[in-house]
């Protein structure tokens, strides 16, 4: 039996007496259309999956559990289609609690010949695995910009490429710094005011002429909030003009420039979840279809999953965007939250998967148990094609080797590189939330910054207390998840080595971008150059095979991305928290130089730089 939309929406508002609007108009579907038979009868895209005996028609569950949700439908009794006919019938309410629980549960979905790699099966979906904690998250998730955001935005990438700021006012000089930053502050907004107009002369002349800077303080705030706001979302964008923009905002909010300037910069950062709540629906954050409508569509899949998973979430979006919609709020604004959701699925992929893959690398190819590091076939192979001593498959670095400034034996350094991966991928998982913290101690008015020689030239020395009790947390739980510790637990914040909160956040920005290209490269060898029988013979002449290759790689990367090298002493390297990254730069800095380089090259690697990588 087939029946329009039309029908069923008119039957079952006369079957409840319910005069709210029918979902059919909210979703401008086409009432008179008919559905093909094992379709849904709501969307008539997706195949049925219930059927509602009361309604005598067929759903997927997405649409059943919106249609079914209120009012007397909550009673409907309703059966699986692939069930058979004689299985216990249920009711609506409690088909439509099972479906939010299990998507609140998110099951992991294995990736065909995932067998030595990370599950390909998101790490965001899986850290966030019920809307409670999506809601948690959203207080930290910078909200999307709009497309009239993202013209102020070109405006002012303009305007920071063109100063001089940090040129003129981190100096040391006799004339005053606060006239100097007053100037330099005026000159900023004076091009900003010039670019709109040269723009939109229109626009221009309705905010700007015959009124004073500080008559459109506003705008200049939310300008600068945009630009912080883009950066948090992309963290490869703005890379040389970022640090031009916080040191405006931090100085605009000294007491003695304010006074001049009459306003600062200073606007705090939009967030899904603070916008969501001065419009009164932080309800959204807590709908268990929440899941579907953010989740990352996994490019692993096949075609017909990936068409599939599209139309599923595109069909959550909009039915949260219709139910959640109010005067206050906009169907629009309510896709913006979700796509900003989504782009911190996306973001948390992107860069904490690589950390994880580089652990299931370390377990996979080296044992924690030093008795069984040496494999006989292996160290022959070595001995044979005279590559190194029958020792290569242990880890162990020693003091003066190589650059090493550690000396630990294999089971040490592989409990210590298992430490540090683990410990950059829950700080790549709460980024967000260190963002955030740290435009909070760099904004700050509770504490100010010197201007101090750390060895790198002039630098803003300020104190991090935020991100210090966060990173804190941070260690411990990598603690707790590694059961052992090996090496300092020592975080570098506002000294020499870290001057403030930026150097911070610019710090463990490398980590993606030194473990994605050799994740990458590591995938592209295992995958495509070992069906070359030209390359598989040049793999094999000199390192004795492909999967012999790739250990090198590895295990060269977890001696001596991890030796504790890359500083002038100890303090700033060494085994402390900083120090592990400074020796993983440090080794992709010599990557040049190493036998397995042309093998890189193969896989379409270009550098470390994040930007110019693959």
């Amino acid at each position: 039996m087939r029946r329009t939309l039309k029908d069923i929406i008119s039957s079952e508002v006369k079957e409840d007496g319910d005069t709210r609007s029918d979902s059919a108009s909210m979703m401008d579907v086409d009432l008179s259309a008919d559905v093909d038979e094992g379709l849904c009868i709501d969307c008539g895209d997706q195949p049925g999956e219930l059927i509602c005996k009361t309604c005598d028609d067929t759903f997927c569950k997405v649409c059943f559990a919106y249609i079914h949700r209120t009012g007397k439908r909550k009673e409907h009794v309703v059966v699986e289609l692939a069930v058979d006919s004689q299985s216990e019938e249920k009711t609506a309410a409690d088909v439509t609690s099972a479906m939010q629980n299990e998507a609140e549960e998110q099951p992991a979905e294995e990736a065909d010949g995932a067998d030595e790699n990370v599950n390909s099966t998101d790490i965001a979906e899986s850290s966030s695995k019920s809307a409670s904690e999506i809601l948690e998250r959203s207080k930290y998730i910078p909200l999307r910009l709009t497309a009239d955001e993202r013209k102020l935005l070109r405006l002012l990438e303009a305007a920071l490429n063109v100063s001089e700021y940090t040129d003129k006012i981190d100096i040391l000089a006799y004339t005053s710094k606060t006239k100097r930053i007053v100037q330099q502050l005026r000159e900023m907004c004076s091009v900003l005011a010039g670019l709109v107009v040269a723009s939109d002369i229109d626009l221009g002349q309705e905010i700007f002429q015959d009124k004073e800077f500080s008559d459109n303080a506003q705008w200049y705030q939310d300008i600068f909030e945009i630009g912080r706001r883009y950066k948090v979302m992309n963290p490869d964008k703005l890379r040389d003009t970022f640090g031009k923009l916080m040191y405006m905002i931090m100085d605009s909010r000294l007491p003695e420039v304010k006074m001049h300037m009459e306003f600062d910069l200073y606007k705090p950062m939009v967030t899904v979840y603070g916008f969501l709540e001065a419009r009164d629906c932080v309800a959204l954050l807590e709908d268990g279809l929440i899941i579907s409508a953010t989740a990352e569509i996994n490019s692993a899949n096949s075609r017909s999953q990936i068409s599939s998973a599209i139309k599923r979430k595109e069909k959550a979006i909009e039915l949260l965007a219709s139910r959640y919609s109010t005067k206050k709020i906009s169907k629009e604004q309510i896709r913006q939250c979700l796509y900003s959701i989504g782009d911190n699925h996306a973001y948390l992929r992107a860069n904490q998967e690589p950390c994880e893959q580089m652990i299931s690398y370390l377990t996979h190819y080296f044992s924690p148990d030093e008795s069984s590091m040496k494999t006989s076939f292996l160290s022959a192979a070595s001995e044979a094609i005279g590559l190194s001593s029958p020792d290569e498959d242990s880890l162990a670095i020693r003091y003066g080797r190589s650059g090493a400034r550690l000396s630990h034996s294999h089971q040490k350094q592989y409990q210590y590189v298992l430490q540090s991966l683990s410990l950059w991928s829950m700080i790549m998982k709460d980024m967000f939330k260190l963002w955030m913290l740290a435009d909070d101690d760099l904004l700050s008015n509770r504490t100010t910054y010197r201007l101090l020689n750390t060895g790198q030239g002039l630098n803003r020395v300020q104190a991090c207390p935020n991100v210090s009790i966060a990173m804190q947390k941070i260690i411990s739980a990598a603690q707790k998840r590694v059961g052992v510790w090996h090496g300092s637990s020592v975080v570098h914040l506002g000294d020499h080595a870290v001057p403030n909160s930026l150097f911070f956040l610019d710090k463990y920005l490398q980590v993606p971008r030194i473990l994605n290209p050799l994740t990458i490269a590591i995938r592209v060898i295992d995958n495509e150059l070992s069906k070359d029988p030209f390359v598989v013979d040049w793999a094999t002449a000199q390192f004795g095979s492909i999967d012999r290759l790739k250990k090198i790689i590895l295990g060269d990367f977890f001696r001596h991305g991890f030796d504790g090298s890359g500083a002038d002493n100890f303090y700033d390297a060494g085994s402390c928290i900083d120090g592990r990254l400074t020796s993983a730069w440090n080794w992709a800095n010599q990557v040049s130089k190493k036998d397995y380089y042309k093998m890189f090259l193969l896989t379409g690697f270009n550098g470390f730089n994040g930007s110019d990588g693959f």
